[in-house]
């Protein structure tokens, strides 16, 4: 199949595109203007140039290409993000979501959609939520408003032309923040990352080979669509899953601070994010893709990949 990889250049594109060509289809890999396409090319992608933000641009780029279906992980989020200031952090990202996805779809009619998602956006409530659970509408932070309606526009762009979004969880693995160079990992070895109020988060994990695999499968079935929720089993407390992180890293235990003081530093989406997200199920993933996460849960993947490290000084 021919299809175009939208974000090829991202933690997610470098596992997908080897994977992806691997098993036999054609990619072409969208590139911005300027970039360097070498290491893209290298993998067996051919690269299409335009920036996705650029209507007409993209639209001739993109027709004359002629993909059969278009994979759109568009991002641009910053390797170290303010939880202050989210919005401006997202700001750009929050464009390609909805301006991006627009452009994409109206680039390549008849084309198989597939965007990426948020599994962790969901209302905060109890028990592991599915595909139909509400998503964060009421008491949301207000720093998270701007991301959550770009996410709920994409959703509706990407369902409405027939397409499947996949919504991820908190994306771990080679590149990422928790990467052994990654700068969540930096600030848990330095004992920078506390537990506020009582780290009651529930936080569903998404390696970044879990993305290229569920992509795979589903473009293998076209008829499957609408929303589904690619995460590991096992979702885990960030009380449980933070501590044990910094045992594998050999870093100090995370200190406790109370939910007060910590606004100050992190602000409302801050306190949020470390006791109010709710973990995702992933069975409604498991049964119309055939997909299975490479690890149970993000801790035996931390194990895994980060145990071995020698710490990263900087």
């Amino acid at each position: 199949m021919r299809l175009l990889f939208a974000g090829a250049t991202g933690v997610i594109g470098d596992r997908m595109v080897p994977l992806l060509t691997a098993v036999g289809h054609e990619v072409l890999a969208l590139a911005r203007p300027g970039s360097d396409t070498a290491a893209l090319e290298a993998t067996g992608a051919r690269t299409v140039v335009a920036d996705a933000l650029d209507r007409d641009g993209l639209r001739r780029a993109v027709r004359q290409a002629a993909p059969e279906a278009v994979v759109n992980m568009l991002t641009a989020i910053p390797t170290e993000i303010s939880p202050k200031h989210l919005a401006r952090d997202f700001a750009t990202t929050n464009r390609l979501r909805t301006e991006g996805t627009r452009n994409l779809i109206d680039a390549a009619p008849g084309a198989r959609i597939i965007s990426q998602g948020l599994a962790y956006a969901y209302q905060p409530g109890e028990g592991l939520a599915a595909e139909d659970a509400p998503l964060w509408r009421t008491g949301t932070p207000k720093q998270f408003v701007p991301v959550l309606d770009a996410l709920v526009e994409l959703e509706h762009l990407t369902t409405q032309a027939g397409g499947l979004v996949l919504r991820l969880g908190h994306l771990y693995g080679p590149g990422s923040i928790y990467a052994p160079d990654g700068s969540f990992v930096r600030q848990v070895r330095a004992g920078k990352v506390p537990l506020v109020g009582g780290g009651n988060a529930v936080f569903s994990f998404t390696h970044a080979d879990d993305v290229a695999t569920a992509v795979a499968a589903a473009l293998d079935k076209p008829d499957v669509a609408g929303v589904l929720n690619i995460v590991d089993d096992r979702p885990t407390p960030l009380r449980e899953w933070l501590p044990e992180l910094a045992t594998v890293l050999g870093a100090p235990a995370p200190k406790k601070a109370p939910a007060p003081l910590a606004r100050l530093a992190v602000g409302s989406w801050g306190v949020a994010f470390m006791n109010r997200l709710r973990g995702a199920a992933n069975t409604q993933a498991r049964l119309h893709l055939d997909w299975r996460p490479r690890y149970a849960s993000a801790t035996e993947g931390f194990a895994a990949e980060l145990a071995s490290e020698i710490p990263v000084t900087a």
